[in-house]
């Protein structure tokens, strides 16, 4: 591939997206979204990059060949691990169509709503575990935050190919549906009595993850139900955005079990 066609090459893409990774491809190939082509480094292959040909030639997806300077020119991340997977733009799903899904699987709806997660890894990681522990959907906001790119299909390690995530205009209207369709919403913040631990949701709950820096917005927290906390015993008082999601949701893990 010569500059000329890596620059037709990234033209073209403007409008895709594309994963990259073993196992992000991988889990991207065996699940039912489109691909267009994958890129692979030439040279030796051995260990999963066979089985990432084998899947795309069964599927007659097409595969290009081109050197390792080329892939890496072509990577959004910093570590591709010889493959690229150009896909279309992420299916953004509405949020009845995670309610349906809820209701189809005969169980109450549990859906998380970020208030402005803006760090692609962060994002990532929270796919990750939704989907682990059974999340219906994710709510996210189209403006100030951090939507499905490369980067958040690798570090979620292909979870985003199995979860429904809605991109909604305004986070506030999307919390009044849910509470509309019978769903409790609990805010997450260091500033109230109440631990997570102490609250019932076994029920029909959407969960609201604040921004890294600022937490969630005013509105958004008078919004909520009702607000929770995370105990603290160090000296450092706040944690990762994806470990607080984390810790909670499997708290609702451990409710309906």
């Amino acid at each position: 591939m010569d500059k000329n066609e890596l620059k037709i090459n990234r033209q073209e893409n403007e409008f895709n997206d594309q994963v990259e990774g073993r196992n992000a491809v991988l889990e991207l190939l065996e699940s039912d979204r489109d691909i267009n082509k994958i890129f692979i480094s030439d040279g030796e292959k051995h260990g999963s990059i066979n089985k990432i040909i084998a899947l795309a030639k069964e599927k007659k997806v097409i595969i290009n060949e081109v050197s390792k300077t080329k892939l890496n020119q072509m990577s959004q991340t910093e570590n591709n691990q010889g493959v690229i997977a150009i896909v279309p733009p992420f299916n953004y799903c509405e949020i009845d169509d995670i309610l349906d899904l809820a209701k189809n699987r005969n169980e109450k709806p549990f859906v998380l709503i970020l208030d402005g997660i803006e760090d692609p890894h962060n994002l990532g990681s929270i796919i990750r575990t939704a989907e682990t522990a059974g999340v219906h959907g994710i709510i996210i906001p189209k403006r100030r935050a951090a939507n499905v790119n490369s980067t958040v299909a690798k570090v979620s390690a292909g979870a985003v190919e199995y979860m429904k995530i809605a991109r909604v205009n305004n986070i506030n209207d999307a919390i009044n549906t849910l509470k509309e369709n019978d769903i409790w919403i609990c805010g997450t913040d260091m500033n109230t009595d109440k631990y997570y631990y102490d609250e019932d949701f076994t029920g029909g709950i959407g969960i609201v993850i604040g921004s890294e820096g600022y937490g969630m917005s005013r509105l958004v927290k008078e919004n909520c139900d009702f607000l929770v906390k995370i105990p603290m015993k160090g000296k450092i008082t706040s944690l990762n955005a994806s470990v607080s999601a984390g810790i909670v949701m499997y708290e609702v893990v451990k409710q309906r079990k």
